[in-house]
């Protein structure tokens, strides 16, 4: 956490869920929502993978929040197969909506995270309030049925991942026509290229008015 962080409790489905919310120097640009691994294997918000997404949307100018699933850390309930989860999450879309009114919210998810944020823009499409746009890396295709996903995704996954192939990622990405950023000699977890994954989003992070006052 950063000297701007704040520690929150929200009621989620299953009780308490135990939160943590970066702020932004100045004016804040979004919101954006945060999802950690698969809480069976180890997964909690303060996955490294997870903090780097967050540091990255904040030096963005992004309030980034996110929250320990059911049954990792304070957060009550026991792990429910995505189902809880997703409907956590958007327990906190609502709250941090409620919050920032007039702030667009992205998605982003790492692992078993991804599934969760996918599944999410699904249901806020059916409603009518899509997120801004989502970022997955390490996106849980072949472990999870991952829904599809809009065009402007940004997908990041490692090379030599083997707890989720590349092989698996390309089949679930291709029938969309949606490109995978694929960084050479990374595995599952990143180890040693997180830095590549803030770089990949900072750049790729802009809005249509943005990139044509660039070009």
């Amino acid at each position: 956490m950063n000297k701007q962080s704040e520690k929150f409790t929200l009621q989620g489905g299953a009780g308490a869920m135990e939160c943590v919310l970066d702020i932004p120097e100045g004016t804040p640009r979004g919101v954006a929502l945060v999802a950690h691994p698969h809480p069976l294997y180890g997964g909690a918000m303060d996955n490294k993978v997870t903090v780097t997404l967050a540091r990255t949307f904040l030096a963005l100018g992004y309030v980034a929040v996110r929250f320990n699933f059911r049954g990792v850390g304070k957060s009550e309930g026991v792990h429910d197969d995505g189902r809880g989860e997703t409907d956590d999450m958007y327990l906190m879309w609502q709250h941090m909506r409620a919050r920032f009114p007039d702030l667009p919210v992205a998605l982003s998810g790492f692992s078993f995270g991804t599934f969760v944020q996918a599944t999410l823009q699904q249901r806020l499409l059916a409603e009518g309030a899509p997120a801004e746009r989502l970022v997955l890396v390490g996106t849980a295709a072949g472990k999870w049925a991952v829904p599809e996903v809009p065009q402007d995704t940004i997908l990041i996954h490692g090379e030599v991942d083997d707890t989720i192939t590349l092989t698996a990622v390309l089949d679930w990405a291709r029938p969309q026509d949606i490109p995978v950023i694929v960084i050479p000699g990374a595995d599952h977890f990143f180890h040693r290229k997180l830095g590549h994954i803030k770089t990949l989003v900072t750049q790729m992070w802009r809005r249509p008015d943005e990139t044509a006052l660039s070009e």
